[in-house]
């Protein structure tokens, strides 16, 4: 049976990504995005004309205004959600938290209000690395605890989950929750640091390089997180949270030396002390997800990044970024 699925936040990177595999696979997809100016809406249009070449629909709209959205949905017969919309940015959350709050946290209740009203209807939301906060067991695992987020973003995204567990509890909504670890790849955020390093590399700008460079991350390529997420749809029947990462935490100079590898260029380096927010390492424990949902990421570091520059020096002088 065909699944059809509305994807909020579908001119994002994840869910532009999400979108296209969908559509390869059968599914029918329509999404919504309210294209607002956290960074170029240039890049968001870009995407969203990819996915109308390959007649995915999309609206321009605003998921807290998403109950607007009831008899669409029911007309078109949905049976899945992907909540992907979201106020991102650990860094940003500290000086803007309104947008946090009126995405975050009152567009996913309107999110789980839609889902209410639609009978019948699965839900598959996006979480974060960032609730597990200051953890220093590793790898992360769903089981550890998530009680102590060190940013507003990180916050929001656990409180996400809390609301997801209540809704399900009390309208028995099958819900999976998928925990992302640094997602990367071609047409990504340009506020992410693996973008915004290739652009300051070809523009001779210093890069910041936090906490001296002593950081890790789990970067994952953004093919292995959408096939993880597709998976998630086949088997959301209850309430269940995985962690989709690389399970193999990189050093942050590490990830730099790539790049100057694939853009064939010099990095300059501004060394400077921990950014507030942060953490040192994320690592994935993804037994679970392995188990669960059949999840294994395919893609080594300099294999993604080696993609994310191809398509980067296409496009950089296109104002797209």
């Amino acid at each position: 049976m065909q699944k059809k699925i509305f994807i909020t936040g579908i001119a994002g990177f994840i869910g532009f990504h999400l979108a296209t595999l969908l559509n390869k696979k059968g599914d029918y997809v329509i999404g919504c995005d309210n294209f607002n100016d956290y960074y170029s809406p240039d890049l968001k249009l870009a995407r969203a004309n990819k996915l109308k070449a390959l007649e995915i629909e999309v609206i321009n709209h605003d998921i807290q205004n998403i109950k607007n959205l009831e008899t669409l949905c029911k007309e078109k017969g949905i049976t899945h959600i992907v909540h992907l919309a979201a106020q991102a940015g650990v860094r940003y959350s500290i000086d803007h938290p309104q947008p946090y709050a009126d995405t975050n946290l009152d567009g996913f209740l309107q999110v789980l209000e839609l889902c209410r009203t639609l009978d019948g209807v699965r839900l598959v939301f996006a979480s974060s690395s960032s609730v597990y906060g200051g953890n220093t067991k590793v790898p992360f695992a769903e089981t550890d605890p998530t009680d102590t987020p060190i940013s507003l973003y990180a916050a929001t995204k656990k409180s996400g989950e809390l609301l997801a567990k209540s809704y399900h509890h009390l309208y028995h909504i099958p819900m999976v929750g998928l925990r992302f670890f640094t997602v990367y790849g071609p047409w990504g955020r340009p506020d992410m640091a693996y973008y915004s390093f290739a652009e300051k590399i070809l523009n001779d700008t210093p890069i910041p390089v936090f906490n001296n460079g002593k950081m890790e991350r789990d970067f994952t390529y953004i093919d292995d997180i959408v096939e993880g997420t597709a998976a998630a749809l086949d088997h959301c029947d209850d309430f269940e949270i995985y962690n989709l990462g690389n399970n193999k935490p990189e050093k942050l100079m590490t990830l730099i030396a790539l790049l100057e590898t694939s853009l064939g260029k010099k990095a300059k380096i501004d060394y400077l002390p921990m950014q507030p927010g942060d953490v040192t390492t994320t690592y994935a424990g993804i037994t679970k997800a392995q188990k669960g949902l059949g999840f294994t990421p395919q893609t080594p570091l300099a294999v993604g990044i080696l993609h994310f520059t191809e398509w980067f020096l296409k496009n950089f002088r296109q104002c797209i970024h």
